[in-house]
């Protein structure tokens, strides 16, 4: 069996990492596209062992990059989330995480050429529509990986990478609230079901008897959890307008408890069959926005800050995320003008992935 090859960067974005590519060198079609990523990926196996899978959702995410249409934005990103153990790609939701990745890869692709010591890159997530803008080091017209950024969940430090999400509320579901409902129930839990950066129904930890502090493995481990929330997951995705998301990672599912370390809330973020070994970016949004809104399942438990924008502190896992939160609050409700945060990337190798020459015949 002849091989293809299929030039691609390999980027750590955030707390996640995977292939990012040049979306002209994949299949325009998007069942032979989702051969192509299940592939290199390779979704099926619990170790992704035929291909540069890492065996979790955080490093099975693909970025996907082109020149954009849109006259306000440089780039596009196209985002995929492969599963790990089931030959299943899906493309609704977006990847904060590997977003931060996007900016510095499409400077390395050529997609974009650096204008000093600091490029700003605006990109179009094309899966949600939402527009973000991204600052990338670039001293000497050249992407700096080097750097005292560092972010809890990712050893060492690097260059930053400053995110301004706009356009965020309602990308998904059309509305902050798709049920128009600040709290509502499902199977006897009291949720709220919010889109903004990435749809998600977000509840209390106390209500499901546990205390929102346990670590990934103790809440992996705990199958009845997971039983008892996948259904009340499918139901709000019903309820959203998402219809059946039974093969689909959205909406996600977010789990309060009060803040130990000094933050505004404590958070357990799950992608959905299991939990995120820190915090998604875009899930941080959507957390944020909901414990500064009053009336929600975060009511009473969250430290508001009292300046605006809002810098809201989000402990998670392996310690905390910040959120930079431009809000109104009126006779209109909770009003999100953007969110900003700091993370950073590092290119981690480059080069061509290898995928059987069949599923590249007809493409050029």
């Amino acid at each position: 069996m002849s091989q293809a090859e299929i030039p691609f960067l390999f980027v750590r974005g955030g707390t996640s990492r995977g292939p990012y590519f040049n979306r002209a060198d994949l299949p325009e079609d998007r069942d032979a596209l989702t051969e192509v990523l299940l592939s290199v990926i390779g979704a099926g196996h619990p170790q992704n062992i035929d291909g540069i899978g890492g065996g979790v959702a955080v490093t099975t995410k693909v970025a996907m990059l082109s020149p954009s249409d849109d006259p306000n934005c440089d780039v596009d990103y196209f985002f995929a989330q492969v599963a790990v153990e089931e030959r299943l790609v899906d493309y609704k939701p977006t990847c904060g995480n590997i977003l931060v990745g996007v900016g510095p890869a499409a400077i390395e692709m050529g997609l974009v050429q650096p204008t000093g010591d600091r490029t700003k890159v605006r990109i179009k997530a094309i899966n949600t529509g939402a527009t973000v803008e991204a600052t990338v080091e670039t001293p000497g017209g050249r992407v700096s990986y080097e750097g005292t950024a560092s972010i809890d969940g990712v050893p060492g430090s690097s260059a930053p990478v400053g995110l301004s999400f706009l356009d965020v509320v309602g990308s998904a579901c059309g509305a902050f609230l798709p049920t128009g409902k600040l709290r509502e129930e499902i199977d006897g839990i009291e949720v709220t079901l919010m889109d903004v950066a990435m749809p998600m129904m977000i509840a209390r930890a106390a209500d499901f008897g546990l205390t929102g502090y346990e670590t990934v493995e103790e809440l992996d481990a705990n199958r009845a959890f997971y039983d008892r929330v996948e259904p009340m997951r499918l139901e709000a995705g019903r309820r959203m307008g998402l219809g059946d998301v039974t093969k689909s990672v959205t909406p996600k599912i977010g789990l309060l408890s009060p803040a130990r370390h000094g933050g505004a809330i404590s958070a357990r973020y799950f992608m959905p069959w299991n939990c995120h070994p820190t915090m998604a970016v875009t899930g941080s949004q959507c957390l944020a926005a909901c414990t500064l809104t009053p009336g929600t399942v975060a009511d009473g438990m969250g430290v508001i800050p009292n300046e605006v924008p809002a810098l809201m502190k989000i402990e998670h896992p392996q310690g905390i995320i910040e959120v930079l939160v431009d809000y109104a609050q009126g006779a209109d409700g909770f009003q999100m003008k953007s969110a900003g945060l700091v993370r950073t990337a590092r290119l981690l190798a480059k080069g061509a992935v290898m995928v059987p020459g069949a599923l590249l015949e007809g493409h050029a």
